[in-house]
């Protein structure tokens, strides 16, 4: 099979750029508005892009309140989704009316950040809370002006529970089996963990 990506004729049932771009992990994102109302939701298009310094980045597809509130105060926090919470983050996807919590309509416990005024998932194994460093617009070969924004952030502080530690001092990545995105409607966990040393 062979198709260009503008025509898309790829006469499948479904689209399979994302099931190709996988598995992405997921930024559960946690902002909070100038109002004080909290939002937490889900994206997919979500990784790590800098450990020096320790930045991040997700993509809104269009316009959210996290974008909105993000852009407002200039912080969020980045919540590890694990297997056990799973069910939990899918709630928090769903189209809530203005001012409705997703942490209470998933039964989550909003904890604001130490270092931001962001909420993060209480339930949560990790949690990195971020300071908005940039929002930008991805271009297109032809300058064309696309709806999805880049948002990066600088990671000013982590949590991490205990029991998610192991003795000899790693996050159990078996253990708490972090959720990532694989297309359709499809997702996997990270608890199938091997290990692999580079050559050289």
């Amino acid at each position: 099979m062979f198709y260009t990506a503008d025509r898309n004729e790829h006469g499948l049932a479904h689209d399979p750029f994302k099931a190709i771009v996988s598995p992405r992990p997921i930024g559960w994102i946690g902002s909070r508005s100038r109002q004080g109302r909290d939002n937490l939701a889900p994206y997919s298009f979500f990784n790590a892009v800098s450990t020096k310094p320790k930045i991040i980045m997700f993509s809104s597809d269009s316009p959210k309140d996290s974008l909105e509130n993000i852009a407002e105060t200039g912080v969020f926090t980045a919540n590890m989704v694990s297997r056990d919470l799973a069910e939990k983050m899918n709630l928090t996807s769903a189209s809530l009316a203005h001012g409705v919590s997703e942490f209470e309509a998933a039964g989550l416990t909003p904890v604001t950040g130490r270092l931001v005024e962001a909420p993060l998932v209480g339930e949560a194994y990790a949690v990195l809370e971020c300071r908005m460093t940039a929002i930008m617009e991805p271009p297109t070969l032809d300058g064309a002006e696309t709806e999805s924004r880049l948002v990066f952030g600088q990671v000013v502080a982590i949590h991490i529970k205990d029991e998610a530690i192991t003795a000899d001092g790693r996050l159990d990545m078996a253990g708490v089996r972090p959720v990532a995105r694989m297309g359709y409607r499809d997702y996997c966990d990270g608890g199938d963990v091997f290990e692999m040393k580079r050559p050289g």
